[in-house]
């Protein structure tokens, strides 16, 4: 059993990978390879954009750097389904980027565009979503026989033993009628979408060009607060930290066990990692996550009152 699951997880992670690495942003440098950066917003530029930039600034940065942006279509009218890039950027990044951009010009705010996809997205996988959390429930159902059973088999070793755990393990699991791959399903869900979104705001001019509420959507917290003395983007780095740990506590509390300690240390290290990093990503991306954190807190809430 714990070898099939092996499999399927390599499985997975080379499929990330051929993903991720069949196309992505390409950042503008100068003649002497340095990463060239919107001074205002601290953004590095994209030299890969899919459509041409509105700024007078940005278009001047362009053309300094002998990129030839004129070819490109406005944003405006842009067309996900012309000059193939790969899989990558052709199924998630221009597609992604084309609904924004739709979205963004009826409502008239590119910012609300990012909250309603990311809304509009959750909702159609929310049966695949519901069920890992549901599977969260169950697990926890199982925990007093899957401690019995690590008590059982503590200190045996042997090739023997271990066969025979993993069978009563999986006798246990078709009780409760636990997927044991159903707790990373949600994570390799997340993980495409988080760098569509990325990718999508990075080459999409419209979108890191404008502003939403009190936020320039390409400036990075960093530069808001230290650079542009724009205070506002504490509140945008407390709101990405909180609701995550929120949307993190359910699954804090319900570990217990053996393994219990040590998945509570990756959840705070991945708490940690999402913290500083929330200081180096633009804005529009915080507004993404966020949007993202809530609709799973909510969706927990709905799980938990079905219980």
């Amino acid at each position: 059993m714990n070898k099939n699951n092996n499999n399927k997880k390599k499985i997975i992670i080379i499929l990330i990978c051929v993903f991720l690495l069949s196309g992505c942003t390409k950042q503008l440098k100068d003649e002497d390879k340095n990463v060239v950066t919107n001074k205002s917003t601290g953004q590095s530029i994209t030299e890969n954009i899919i459509c041409k930039p509105k700024n007078k600034d940005v278009i001047k940065i362009y053309e300094e750097n002998n990129v030839k942006i004129s070819k490109l279509p406005d944003c405006d009218n842009f067309n996900p389904l012309t000059n193939y890039e790969g899989l990558w950027t052709s199924i998630f990044v221009k597609p992604l980027a084309w609904v924004i951009l739709k979205i963004g010009k009826l409502l008239n705010s590119y910012g609300a565009s990012i909250i309603i996809t990311c809304l509009l997205i959750r909702l159609i996988l929310m049966p695949v979503t519901k069920k890992t959390a549901i599977q969260s429930e169950l697990i926890k159902k199982a925990q007093p026989e899957l401690e019995k059973l690590e008590k059982k088999y503590k200190g045996k070793e042997s090739q023997e033993d271990q066969a025979k755990k993993a069978q009563e393990m999986m006798m246990i699991y078709q009780k409760y009628k636990i997927n044991p791959l159903s707790g990373c399903l949600l994570s390799f869900i997340q993980l495409p979408l988080l760098f569509a979104f990325l990718e999508s705001i990075n080459r999409t001019p419209a979108l890191f060009e404008n502003n939403f509420l009190v936020f320039q959507m390409g400036t990075t917290p960093w530069v808001g607060i230290f650079q542009n003395h724009n205070y506002w983007y504490i509140l945008l780095i407390i709101l990405i930290i909180g609701t995550t740990f929120i949307s993190f506590r359910k699954t804090l509390k319900d570990q217990s066990g053996p393994t219990a300690t040590q998945m509570k240390y990756t959840i705070y290290f991945m708490l940690a990692m999402i913290s500083v990093a929330s200081l180096t990503l633009p804005a529009a991306l915080g507004i993404y996550w966020i949007t993202s954190s809530l609709f799973t807190i909510l969706q927990n809430l709905y799980v938990e009152r079905k219980k």
